[in-house]
Protein backbone atom coordinates (compact mmCIF):
# COMPACT_ATOMS: atom_id res chain seq x y z
CA UNK A 1 0.00 0.00 0.00
CA UNK A 2 1.36 3.44 -1.06
CA UNK A 3 2.06 6.35 1.38
CA UNK A 4 -0.75 8.35 0.09
CA UNK A 5 -3.58 5.43 0.30
CA UNK A 6 -2.79 5.05 4.00
CA UNK A 7 -2.98 8.47 4.63
CA UNK A 8 -6.25 8.52 2.49
CA UNK A 9 -7.35 5.78 5.33
CA UNK A 10 -6.02 7.38 7.99
CA UNK A 11 -7.87 10.65 7.37
CA UNK A 12 -10.81 9.02 6.86
CA UNK A 13 -11.09 7.17 10.42
CA UNK A 14 -9.70 10.82 11.93
CA UNK A 15 -12.98 12.33 10.47
CA UNK A 16 -15.08 9.33 11.47
CA UNK A 17 -13.56 8.46 15.14
CA UNK A 18 -11.52 11.59 16.11
CA UNK A 19 -8.59 9.84 16.93
CA UNK A 20 -6.22 7.01 15.25
CA UNK A 21 -3.87 4.48 17.31
CA UNK A 22 -0.43 3.79 15.67
CA UNK A 23 -0.23 0.47 16.77
CA UNK A 24 -3.84 -0.62 15.21
CA UNK A 25 -2.83 1.20 12.20
CA UNK A 26 0.32 -0.76 12.19
CA UNK A 27 -1.46 -4.05 12.39
CA UNK A 28 -4.02 -2.64 9.49
CA UNK A 29 -1.47 -1.95 7.21
CA UNK A 30 0.95 -4.81 7.90
CA UNK A 31 4.01 -2.01 8.36
CA UNK A 32 5.95 -1.07 11.15
CA UNK A 33 4.92 1.45 13.53
CA UNK A 34 7.36 3.92 12.28
CA UNK A 35 5.98 3.89 9.32
CA UNK A 36 2.76 5.00 10.26
CA UNK A 37 4.09 7.54 12.53
CA UNK A 38 6.14 8.90 9.50
CA UNK A 39 2.24 9.39 8.06
CA UNK A 40 0.92 11.04 11.10
CA UNK A 41 3.84 13.34 10.77
CA UNK A 42 3.24 14.32 7.24
CA UNK A 43 -0.58 14.73 8.15
CA UNK A 44 0.00 16.80 11.03
CA UNK A 45 2.22 19.04 9.20
CA UNK A 46 -0.46 19.30 6.58
CA UNK A 47 -2.32 20.47 9.06
CA UNK A 48 -4.60 17.29 9.22
CA UNK A 49 -4.77 16.31 12.82
CA UNK A 50 -2.83 16.78 15.69
CA UNK A 51 0.19 14.15 17.06
CA UNK A 52 -0.54 12.86 20.41
CA UNK A 53 1.37 10.12 22.13
CA UNK A 54 0.63 6.31 20.19
CA UNK A 55 -1.38 8.20 17.48
CA UNK A 56 -2.92 10.91 16.59
CA UNK A 57 -6.49 13.39 17.27
CA UNK A 58 -8.37 15.03 14.57
CA UNK A 59 -8.56 19.01 14.36
CA UNK A 60 -11.48 20.96 14.15
CA UNK A 61 -12.05 22.93 11.04
CA UNK A 62 -10.98 26.45 11.41
CA UNK A 63 -14.36 28.66 12.64
CA UNK A 64 -15.59 31.28 10.43
CA UNK A 65 -14.98 34.86 10.75
CA UNK A 66 -17.51 36.95 12.32
CA UNK A 67 -19.58 38.73 9.60
CA UNK A 68 -19.55 35.30 8.16
CA UNK A 69 -20.58 33.40 11.04
CA UNK A 70 -23.80 35.91 11.19
CA UNK A 71 -24.88 35.03 7.66
CA UNK A 72 -25.38 31.66 8.91
CA UNK A 73 -28.52 29.91 8.13
CA UNK A 74 -30.34 30.42 11.58
CA UNK A 75 -32.72 27.14 9.79
CA UNK A 76 -29.97 24.67 10.48
CA UNK A 77 -29.59 26.32 14.31
CA UNK A 78 -32.89 26.87 15.25
CA UNK A 79 -33.60 23.47 17.34
CA UNK A 80 -30.31 24.27 18.83
CA UNK A 81 -30.78 27.44 20.04
CA UNK A 82 -34.57 26.87 21.07
CA UNK A 83 -32.93 23.87 23.30
CA UNK A 84 -30.66 26.20 24.97
CA UNK A 85 -33.15 29.00 25.54
CA UNK A 86 -35.53 26.44 27.18
CA UNK A 87 -32.80 26.05 29.91
CA UNK A 88 -32.71 29.65 31.21
CA UNK A 89 -34.30 30.78 34.17
CA UNK A 90 -36.07 33.50 34.88
CA UNK A 91 -33.47 36.66 36.37
CA UNK A 92 -30.61 34.32 35.22
CA UNK A 93 -27.42 36.24 33.82
CA UNK A 94 -25.47 34.60 31.05
CA UNK A 95 -22.31 35.12 29.21
CA UNK A 96 -21.99 33.97 25.30
CA UNK A 97 -19.69 34.84 23.17
CA UNK A 98 -20.07 35.89 19.01
CA UNK A 99 -20.92 32.64 17.38
CA UNK A 100 -23.88 32.41 14.96
CA UNK A 101 -25.43 30.26 17.77
CA UNK A 102 -25.42 32.63 20.65
CA UNK A 103 -26.94 35.27 18.04
CA UNK A 104 -29.82 32.23 17.42
CA UNK A 105 -30.44 31.82 20.79
CA UNK A 106 -30.32 35.46 22.39
CA UNK A 107 -33.34 35.58 19.37
CA UNK A 108 -34.90 32.50 20.96
CA UNK A 109 -35.01 33.69 24.12
CA UNK A 110 -38.84 34.08 25.72
CA UNK A 111 -39.52 38.02 25.26
CA UNK A 112 -41.44 37.49 28.76
CA UNK A 113 -38.50 36.22 30.72
CA UNK A 114 -36.21 38.65 32.81
CA UNK A 115 -32.64 37.71 32.29
CA UNK A 116 -29.54 39.75 31.82
CA UNK A 117 -27.13 38.80 28.46
CA UNK A 118 -23.02 39.59 29.06
CA UNK A 119 -21.60 39.39 25.73
CA UNK A 120 -19.25 40.87 23.34
CA UNK A 121 -20.89 40.63 20.30
CA UNK A 122 -22.84 43.58 18.65
CA UNK A 123 -24.35 40.50 16.62
CA UNK A 124 -26.15 38.98 20.21
CA UNK A 125 -26.82 42.40 21.38
CA UNK A 126 -28.93 43.62 18.44
CA UNK A 127 -30.61 40.15 18.38
CA UNK A 128 -32.61 41.36 22.02
CA UNK A 129 -33.52 44.35 20.11
CA UNK A 130 -37.47 44.64 21.67
CA UNK A 131 -36.69 42.25 24.26
CA UNK A 132 -37.52 44.43 27.07
CA UNK A 133 -37.32 42.09 30.29
CA UNK A 134 -33.45 41.75 29.09
CA UNK A 135 -30.52 44.08 30.32
CA UNK A 136 -28.19 43.62 27.95
CA UNK A 137 -24.12 44.33 28.75
CA UNK A 138 -21.95 44.34 25.93
CA UNK A 139 -18.69 44.33 26.85
CA UNK A 140 -16.25 47.02 24.96
CA UNK A 141 -12.89 47.35 24.18
CA UNK A 142 -10.44 46.37 20.74
CA UNK A 143 -13.40 45.95 17.78
CA UNK A 144 -12.00 42.90 15.92
CA UNK A 145 -14.01 43.50 12.36
CA UNK A 146 -13.25 40.28 11.05
CA UNK A 147 -14.66 38.20 13.91
CA UNK A 148 -17.31 40.76 14.57
CA UNK A 149 -16.81 41.32 18.56
CA UNK A 150 -14.52 43.13 20.73
CA UNK A 151 -11.34 41.33 22.23
CA UNK A 152 -8.36 42.21 24.26
CA UNK A 153 -7.48 43.06 27.72
CA UNK A 154 -10.31 46.06 28.06
CA UNK A 155 -13.24 43.24 27.12
CA UNK A 156 -11.58 40.86 29.58
CA UNK A 157 -10.95 43.06 32.68
CA UNK A 158 -15.22 43.64 31.90
CA UNK A 159 -15.59 40.34 32.15
CA UNK A 160 -13.95 40.04 35.61
CA UNK A 161 -16.72 41.83 37.22
CA UNK A 162 -19.56 39.51 36.52
CA UNK A 163 -20.90 36.42 38.01
CA UNK A 164 -23.00 34.78 35.54
CA UNK A 165 -25.48 31.71 35.72
CA UNK A 166 -24.64 30.40 32.68
CA UNK A 167 -21.85 30.24 29.69
CA UNK A 168 -23.48 29.14 26.39
CA UNK A 169 -20.48 28.65 24.02
CA UNK A 170 -20.82 26.75 21.02
CA UNK A 171 -17.83 27.36 18.47
CA UNK A 172 -15.49 25.49 20.53
CA UNK A 173 -13.76 22.15 19.06
CA UNK A 174 -14.89 19.17 22.10
CA UNK A 175 -12.88 16.54 22.90
CA UNK A 176 -13.56 14.27 26.06
CA UNK A 177 -10.06 14.11 27.75
CA UNK A 178 -9.12 17.42 26.18
CA UNK A 179 -11.97 19.73 26.60
CA UNK A 180 -12.93 23.01 25.33
CA UNK A 181 -10.64 24.25 22.67
CA UNK A 182 -10.69 27.48 20.72
CA UNK A 183 -9.21 28.70 17.30
CA UNK A 184 -7.70 32.32 18.01
CA UNK A 185 -5.48 32.97 21.05
CA UNK A 186 -8.02 36.24 21.49
CA UNK A 187 -10.79 34.46 21.20
CA UNK A 188 -9.73 32.16 23.29
CA UNK A 189 -9.17 34.45 26.07
CA UNK A 190 -12.09 35.87 26.42
CA UNK A 191 -13.88 32.19 26.14
CA UNK A 192 -11.81 31.31 29.52
CA UNK A 193 -12.80 34.14 31.23
CA UNK A 194 -16.66 33.72 30.55
CA UNK A 195 -16.30 30.12 31.63
CA UNK A 196 -15.04 30.94 34.70
CA UNK A 197 -16.89 33.58 35.79
CA UNK A 198 -20.22 31.01 34.86
CA UNK A 199 -21.62 28.54 37.82
CA UNK A 200 -22.68 26.02 35.12
CA UNK A 201 -21.50 25.63 31.23
CA UNK A 202 -23.32 25.06 28.38
CA UNK A 203 -22.24 23.30 24.85
CA UNK A 204 -23.63 23.07 22.08
CA UNK A 205 -21.84 20.31 20.15
CA UNK A 206 -21.94 19.96 16.26
CA UNK A 207 -20.63 17.51 14.08
CA UNK A 208 -17.64 18.99 12.95
CA UNK A 209 -16.59 20.54 16.39
CA UNK A 210 -17.18 17.07 18.26
CA UNK A 211 -14.16 14.80 19.19
CA UNK A 212 -11.72 17.59 17.62
CA UNK A 213 -8.47 19.63 19.34
CA UNK A 214 -8.28 23.37 18.47
CA UNK A 215 -4.62 25.38 18.71
CA UNK A 216 -5.99 27.23 22.21
CA UNK A 217 -6.95 25.62 25.57
CA UNK A 218 -10.27 26.80 26.62
CA UNK A 219 -11.09 24.56 29.44
CA UNK A 220 -10.55 21.20 30.53
CA UNK A 221 -13.07 18.41 29.98
CA UNK A 222 -14.32 18.72 34.10
CA UNK A 223 -15.88 22.18 33.23
CA UNK A 224 -18.61 20.77 30.52
CA UNK A 225 -21.30 20.62 32.83
CA UNK A 226 -24.13 19.86 30.07
CA UNK A 227 -24.09 19.15 26.17
CA UNK A 228 -26.51 19.84 23.93
CA UNK A 229 -25.75 17.76 21.15
CA UNK A 230 -26.85 17.64 17.27
CA UNK A 231 -29.01 14.40 16.12
CA UNK A 232 -25.75 13.93 13.49
CA UNK A 233 -23.75 13.31 16.80
CA UNK A 234 -24.19 9.22 17.94
CA UNK A 235 -24.42 7.71 21.51
CA UNK A 236 -20.82 6.30 21.13
CA UNK A 237 -19.33 9.70 20.38
CA UNK A 238 -21.02 11.36 23.19
CA UNK A 239 -20.22 8.49 25.94
CA UNK A 240 -16.99 10.00 27.19
CA UNK A 241 -18.75 12.34 28.07
CA UNK A 242 -21.74 10.82 29.81
CA UNK A 243 -19.42 8.82 31.69
CA UNK A 244 -17.69 12.06 33.21
CA UNK A 245 -20.81 13.31 34.70
CA UNK A 246 -22.00 15.53 32.10
CA UNK A 247 -25.46 15.87 31.22
CA UNK A 248 -25.98 15.14 27.50
CA UNK A 249 -29.63 16.18 25.48
CA UNK A 250 -29.68 14.63 22.18
CA UNK A 251 -31.90 17.55 19.77
CA UNK A 252 -33.01 17.09 16.51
Amino acid sequence: MLAEERQEIIRDRLAEHGKVLANALALEFRVSEDTVRRDLRDLARAGLCRRVYGGALARASEAKAGPERSRTSTTDLAPLAAAAAKLVQPGATIMTDHAALSVAFAAALPRHLSLTIVTNSPHVASALEGHRQASVVLVGGLYDQGKGCCLGTAAILQLEQFNADIFLVSDCAVHASVGLTAFDLADAEIKRVMCRRSAVRIVVATADRMAKIAPFQVSGPDAIDHILAARQLDAETLEPFRRQGTLIDHIG
